[in-house]
């Protein structure tokens, strides 16, 4: 299966060590990589490339401060003091969570629920979240000041999007985070770690929200990054959440242009979630992608949802609302059938010079957003 797992270690963990490229790790040619994650993983690119946005170049720069944080470019070992995720659970309504093992999925006698019940995503639910990480604000609004606080205020928000449908709250995490600097494992990207995870783990618990790992992959394999966060998605409330402007090529950087993923790609990473899907008898496991421009995800037609993975496409424009309107015409024209919609609001860059966008706005878009995301 083009998902199976590997030797690579099972979650995010603190920086302690390089993992050479051959033994689990991501060096040798994009090819090699992409075998290894899957047959199918192509990357077709037509065109010139686009310029970089200038919420990428934000993002990059910000994104080379995060060594302090991560351990930066490191694809590392972990720390006594770090144990994989997969201990006792003990969070939410369940109880205190142990200090130093991450919460397990809820021992119940029925089958594992989504955080506010149900197994099935859609339509009974609308996903509203926050994307970011701890200690770089530019990277997002949950990374701006007490994470607490940021849930709240994100609760509130998604109530304003119920539009007859239940609304879930959403921590998207950045779990790996693109680099302009090519770190010692040459990959372009650093990895959130294990202690982080699970800290906002806790938290989505303790909300009932759903926990998405968003993934800018640099120049690692996307699937491989997925397949490492493989513990953290055993559990019924992660899903994922992929950057393809970030997944850069051979000689690409992050910051000086957009990066591609294919039809292909996203599949494969769809068929891996599936499969710990019906592993473990799990809900719904979203699988988000966000798309700046219809360049970055070629082959599109070839997308096709996986049993028990909900595809979401989010559109992820910036500028005023007339601006956004027509990115969201241009992205959703021909979607293939079964892929969900998302949207992304800029709380900075969609109010420079104009202003962003109020949830009725949102909701009169077609089809209806079912994942509103606020960076």
């Amino acid at each position: 299966m083009a998902g199976e797992k590997t030797g690579e270690p099972a979650a995010h963990e603190e920086p302690g060590g390089e993992v050479p490229g051959g033994q689990g790790g991501f060096g040798g040619s994009r090819d090699a990589r992409r075998q290894e994650g899957g047959e199918s993983l192509r990357r077709l690119r037509t065109g010139p490339p686009e310029p970089p946005s200038r919420r990428g170049l934000l993002a990059a720069s910000a994104a080379a401060g995060l060594g302090v944080l991560t351990g930066c470019g490191t694809s590392s070992s972990a720390r006594p003091d770090d144990p994989k995720p997969g201990g006792s659970s003990g969070t939410g309504k369940g109880g205190g969570a142990s200090p130093s093992r991450s919460p397990s999925p809820r021992k119940t006698r029925k089958r594992p629920q989504l955080p506010r019940g149900g197994r099935e995503l859609f339509p009974h639910y609308r996903l509203v979240g926050y994307c970011g990480l701890p200690g770089a604000p530019a990277l997002g609004r949950l990374g701006d000041g007490d994470p607490g606080k940021r849930v709240s205020e994100m609760e509130k928000k998604a109530d304003e999007y119920a539009g007859g449908r239940e609304p879930l709250p959403v921590l998207e995490l950045l779990a790996a985070v693109a680099n302009p600097d090519a770190g010692r494992d040459g990959t372009y990207r650093t990895r959130t770690p294990g202690s982080t995870i699970r800290r906002f783990h806790e938290l989505a618990r303790e909300r009932d929200a759903l926990l998405l790992l968003n993934i800018q992959p640099g120049r690692a394999a996307p699937l491989k990054e997925v397949q490492a966060l493989s513990d953290w998605l055993e559990h019924p409330d992660v899903g994922v959440a992929l950057d393809p402007e970030w997944d850069m090529g051979p000689g690409e950087t992050p910051g000086e242009t957009y990066g591609r993923t294919s039809g292909g790609e996203l599949n494969d990473i769809s068929d891996y979630l599936s499969e710990l899907v019906r592993t473990h008898d799990l809900p719904h496991k979203p699988l988000v992608f966000h798309q700046v421009a219809t360049s970055v995800v070629s082959e599109e037609k070839e997308l096709r949802p996986a049993e028990g993975v909900p595809l979401i496409k989010s559109a992820d424009g910036i500028g005023s609302p007339e601006l956004k309107r027509a990115t969201w015409r241009q992205l959703v024209d021909g979607m293939p059938d079964g892929v969900h919609t998302g949207f992304k609001l800029f709380y900075e860059e969609d109010t420079e010079g104009s202003r962003l966008m109020k949830p009725k706005e949102v909701l009169k878009l077609r089809p209806e957003p079912e994942y509103v995301m606020y960076e």
